[in-house]
């Protein structure tokens, strides 16, 4: 499978496992040391290729993301489920499958600071996600079914507005999963 992006990553363990699999250049962020020379020749990427956020689900990989995306207009991001790039004692998309990894690779989200919000907070919080005594499993509802990756609430508020998603199409998702 041929990726056109180029995708960041954070070491090069995540770099060899990609390519085992796929056709595909990356760009190692070197894990939370994220120089500005590196996030320049991700913008650099991101004007020329596009680029792939594709960062471990853990802290460290949260907060890779964000400050990439911060900083560089329209990044793709994939996402994976902990639970399925993990070893006994470690959590990292080297250790996913390729199944996962393709599943994940098909499934991109597109961050962007110009979408207008289609889910204002009090509809979220309507939703039963944050807040509530089940808050955590409604919102894992939402993110298997859309692979956006484990969050807490604003952060799962701020990808469903990537998604533009609203209420009624939240709630679908959340009745269907039940």
């Amino acid at each position: 499978m041929k990726i056109k992006e180029i995708i960041i990553v954070e070491g090069k363990n995540d770099t060899q496992k990609l390519k085992r699999y796929f056709d595909c250049d990356t760009i190692e962020t070197h894990g939370m040391h994220l120089s500005k020379k590196t996030l320049e020749m991700i913008r650099q990427a991101q004007k020329k290729r596009g680029v792939i956020i594709f960062t471990d689900p853990d802290a460290p990989g949260e907060k890779i993301r964000t400050r990439i995306n911060q900083h560089v207009e329209g990044c793709k991001n994939a996402f994976i489920d902990k639970k399925k790039a993990r070893t006994t004692k470690k959590v990292g998309i080297e250790h996913a499958s390729e199944e996962d990894l393709k599943e994940s690779l098909e499934h991109l989200l597109t961050y962007s600071e110009n979408l207008q919000p289609t889910l204002s907070w009090s509809e979220f919080l309507e939703l039963g996600c944050s807040g509530k005594a089940d808050s955590s499993q409604r919102r894992r509802k939402l993110e298997e079914y859309l692979h956006i990756g484990k969050s807490n609430g604003k952060t799962l508020y701020k990808r469903l507005n990537m998604l533009q998603l609203n209420q009624q199409e939240c709630l679908k998702i959340l009745e269907d999963k039940q």
